[in-house]
C-alpha cells in the first residue's frame, strides 16, 4: 500500500474543500435582498431607516447643512468612507464632492449593528434665486459605498450656489459618523 506525502495529502485536502464551497446557481429570497452587500458586509439603502436634518441656509451666500441619519434595520453591516451625493435639478445634476477635511477619514469603517446608527452631512452655500451661478436643486440622490441602489431626498433648502468654469457645486459631503447615543 502506498502512502502519500503529507504535504500532497494537504494539497489534495484543500482542492476537495475548494470544490464543496462552490455555489450551486440557485438564488434565494435572502439573495435578493442582498444584492448590493458584496460578501454580505455593505449595508444596503433598503434595510436602513432615514431621518433627515436640516440647518438649512437662510439667504443666497449663506451656509447650510443637511444631516442624513440611517439606522441598521438589518443584519450587522458596514459603512466605509463616503456616500455617492448628487444634487439634482430639474434638467441637470452635479456630483458633491467629499470633504478635503474628512479625506483622513475615507478609510474608516463603521460597523453598524442592528438598530445602529451613523449619519452624514451635506454641507452646502446656498445660490441666489435663478442666478446663472445657482443649482435649482429639486432632490438629492445618495448611494453608499458597495452598493448599486440609491435612495432620493426632496430638496427644499433652496438653490445650491455653483463654483468655477465646471458649474461644480459649492458643497461637500461628510463621512460616515457614529450617531446616537
Amino acid at each position: 500500500m502506498r502512502t502519500l506525502p503529507p504535504l500532497a495529502l494537504a494539497a489534495a485536502l484543500a482542492a476537495t474543500l475548494l470544490l464543496t464551497a462552490c455555489d450551486d446557481d440557485k438564488t434565494s429570497a435572502d439573495d435578493a435582498k442582498n444584492a448590493d452587500r458584496p460578501g454580505g458586509s455593505a449595508c444596503a439603502v433598503g434595510d436602513l431607516g432615514m431621518e433627515v436634518g436640516a440647518g438649512a441656509a437662510p439667504a443666497a451666500g449663506d451656509t447650510g447643512n443637511v444631516t442624513v441619519t440611517l439606522t441598521n434595520n438589518g443584519t450587522p453591516c458596514t459603512l466605509k468612507g463616503f456616500p455617492a451625493v448628487d444634487l439634482v435639478a430639474d434638467d441637470s445634476k452635479a456630483s458633491v464632492p467629499a470633504d478635503q477635511a474628512a479625506r483622513s477619514d475615507e478609510a474608516r469603517s463603521l460597523q453598524l449593528a442592528k438598530d445602529a446608527t451613523a449619519s452624514f452631512t451635506i454641507t452646502y452655500v446656498r445660490g441666489e434665486a435663478g442666478g446663472a451661478q445657482s443649482l435649482p436643486v429639486r432632490k438629492a440622490t445618495f448611494g453608499l459605498p458597495g452598493a448599486t441602489s440609491t435612495h432620493d431626498l426632496t430638496w427644499s433648502y433652496g438653490e445650491v450656489a455653483l463654483k468655477g468654469k465646471a458649474g461644480e457645486p459649492e458643497a461637500t459631503v461628510s463621512a460616515f459618523q457614529t450617531a446616537g447615543d
